[in-house]
């Protein structure tokens, strides 16, 4: 089944979620002070190191945060339970009445938004607060991460290579002297 854009939580549309970023009733603030934390004890300096200490700040908030994933999934399942309630199943085998289905499924939402309060927004956000969404999330960056290792080891080669073939030739050629004889 395709993913509906427009069915979508706003800020997953525009990428702003990520299994590694601040997810829905964690705190933007706190994520902040961790990240001037280690901006604090790294000192970074350039793009790229500012980016390597912007992912510790992400992975370190995971950790520290699991729970949240924890939450979203028993949120979904509480919603997936009202939904078994409220929206007749025997639709599913049989072919029924589209509206009536629309209007159970609507019903049974906002129940679960009822219910769940602020903790639907993790329901909303996906595939980014699950376990799977984070797992998914670190192998690709892994994958981007060792790309970018690869070409910084060959940019550094070459610019090694560029520091060897400038350097002047020295004005005498070394002379390599023996031991000096005391008399």
């Amino acid at each position: 089944m395709p993913i509906r854009i427009d069915r979508l939580h706003p800020a997953v549309k525009h990428g702003a979620y990520s299994a590694t970023a601040v997810l829905p009733g964690e705190s933007p603030a706190e994520f902040e002070n961790l990240h001037r934390g280690l901006i604090d004890e790294f000192a970074p300096s350039g793009v790229l190191e500012d980016d390597i200490v912007m992912t510790m700040a992400r992975l370190v908030w995971r950790k520290q945060n699991l729970t949240t994933l924890r939450i979203a999934r028993l949120a979904a399942c509480q919603r997936s339970a009202i939904r078994s309630q409220k929206v007749d199943n025997e639709m599913v085998f049989r072919p029924g009445d589209p509206v009536k289905r629309a209007e159970q499924s609507r019903a049974a939402d906002g129940q679960a938004r009822k219910e769940l309060g602020e903790t639907y927004e993790l329901i909303e956000v996906g595939e980014a607060a699950t376990f799977n969404g984070l797992t998914e999330e670190l192998e690709i960056q892994e994958r981007l991460d060792a790309a970018i290792a690869k070409c910084l080891k060959q940019l550094l080669m070459v610019r090694g290579v560029k520091s060897v073939a400038a350097a002047p030739p020295s004005a005498s050629p070394m002379r390599i002297t023996g031991p000096s004889k005391a008399a």
